[in-house]
């Protein structure tokens, strides 16, 4: 897939989608909302692909909701509002459920909603000059679809400091609070991705799907049924064809086969 908006490339069995709107910071409107959710409905059902890596092109990340797109919502009804926000929730719910490990490499700044979008990434990667912030309340609105992501991600003491004030923090804070996993000087950005997709291509693909699928049935499951919830998940993934095979390499000190 190629597109003015929006790139997709494959390699080796990772996935690059790459923002590709660097004139307006790489914001969101309507199209790129769409064609985000689209892509990532499709990486999640292709077999082929281990790992996706979300970036950003030209000099940020994602600045957030593009300033035309946001002028033209002046003019929406209330019903119309909802439909805008639902299309975003379902774009966000997407790249959340996606049975891949979706990689964030963070630049320049993460805005909004492209603070958002590292809320529904499973590792991300920052660049130390990154900048970040929930700006919306700055503009008399509210973070309101992305809040349960960002909830989940940094917890509700750093979301109420930081929605409130909508203040911009340095990476250092942002990996502080858990909104990103490490944190590195520009030019080391590329090398430390890379280290985290060797990592991944020596996980066994069908345990990493049951392991995110895993960890939002327990977030959404009681105390108690958790007991039942793991033990399951457990005993279906041990008698797996994977997990037989990974288990026999363990054992007889082979790399298993599904080890790049």
């Amino acid at each position: 897939m190629s597109s003015e908006i929006l790139r997709l490339s494959r390699e080796n069995g990772i996935a690059l989608v790459t923002l590709a709107r660097p004139d307006v910071r790489n914001a969101f409107n309507a199209d790129l909302i769409s064609q985000m959710r689209v892509t990532f409905d499709q990486l999640a059902e292709d077999a082929s692909v281990r790992a996706v890596l979300l970036a950003g092109d030209g000099p940020v990340f994602c600045g957030g909701a593009d300033v035309h797109w946001m002028r033209a919502a002046l003019g929406l009804s209330y019903d119309e509002n909802v439909a805008d926000a639902e299309a975003m929730s379902d774009m966000f719910r997407a790249i959340d459920r996606c049975p891949k490990p979706v990689i964030a490499r963070v630049h320049g700044a993460a805005l909004g909603g492209g603070a958002g979008l590292l809320a529904v990434c499973d590792i991300a990667v920052a660049s130390e000059e990154t900048l970040f912030g929930f700006t919306e309340v700055k503009l008399g609105i509210i973070p309101a679809v992305i809040s349960p992501f960002v909830l989940a991600k940094i917890g509700a003491s750093h979301a109420r400091a930081l929605f409130l004030t909508g203040e911009r923090f340095d990476a250092t804070r942002a990996r502080e609070i858990g909104l990103v996993h490490a944190v590195v000087p520009f030019a080391d950005l590329d090398a430390a991705v890379g280290n985290i997709l060797a990592e991944v291509r020596t996980a066994g693909p069908s345990a990493v799907s049951a392991i995110k699928a895993l960890i939002a049935e327990i977030r959404a499951a009681s105390y108690d049924a958790s007991r039942d919830v793991t033990a399951a998940a457990i005993a279906r993934q041990r008698t797996s064809e994977e997990g037989q095979e990974g288990l026999r390499a363990f054992l007889e000190r082979r790399r298993a086969s599904f080890s790049e």
